[in-house]
């Protein structure tokens, strides 16, 4: 471990025990590298690095204070991480299997737990869908919304999270563009009633199952879009 690592944990430790809660401001860089045993060198680049990770705020002229630690805030440097990974299509394969071993677990368990109000929400996405199947660009943004909400009913913020990230904007919208092209466009949209469907009879196993069709079908359609592409290239 260098020492910008340990540095780096210091803090992180302070803040995991909770001698630096949410909300607090760091002491002077000086007086936390007095205090840490550290150079102030390290301490600014320790700070920096967990700037980056969204544990620490800079704000300047006023200091540097811990965040609000929510899964959302620290877990969102993953959707960047995948925007990244758009060219790497091994990558891409990994992101569709991870999302397959989650969405449908979390799609039956909003099935327990969904209330009216979000049931409403995840229909209102819904209908917007249906209203533009040939307009990619709002086909995915309900489409994304769709899921969010579903997932959003969970009411578990780290699982929402993680399932945001890996669900990229960029490979969605590749996604539907292609969906609309070989008008395939219908038989997703169905798989998303389906999955209404299911959430409105709260039935967690017919939820599971209608998820995982679902995005099974969608990996599906990815794999032979990308092996389509390998063997356009290697022509």
């Amino acid at each position: 471990m260098s020492l910008t690592d340990k540095a780096i944990e210091q803090i992180r430790e302070l803040v995991r025990t909770g001698s630096l809660p949410p909300g607090s401001k760091l002491p002077p860089e000086a007086t936390l590298a007095a205090q840490l045993g550290l150079s102030r060198n390290l301490a600014r680049e320790a700070v920096k690095a967990l700037a980056v990770a969204r544990v620490l705020e800079v704000r300047r002229g006023d200091g540097t204070y811990v965040t609000s630690l929510q899964p959302s805030l620290l877990l969102e440097g993953l959707g960047g991480a995948v925007e990244l990974l758009q060219g790497d299509s091994g990558a891409l394969r990994d992101l569709m299997e991870v999302r397959r071993l989650l969405e449908p677990v979390a799609t039956a368990l909003a099935a327990t737990r969904i209330t009216d109000e979000q049931l409403a929400e995840v229909e209102r996405h819904l209908d917007a869908m249906r209203e533009a199947r040939d307009d990619v660009e709002r086909l995915n943004a309900h489409d994304a919304a769709f899921h969010r909400a579903v997932v959003s009913a969970t009411g578990n913020e780290s699982l929402l999270a993680v399932l945001e990230g890996i669900s990229g904007r960029t490979l969605r919208a590749r996604i539907w563009r292609g969906l609309v092209d070989t008008r395939a466009a219908g038989r997703t949209l169905a798989e998303h009633e389906a999955i209404f469907a299911a959430l409105s009879s709260r039935d967690a196993a017919l939820s599971q199952a209608a998820a995982l069709l679902h995005v099974s079908n969608t990996e599906h359609w990815l794999r032979e879009h990308l092996r389509s592409l390998e063997s356009t290239t290697a022509s």
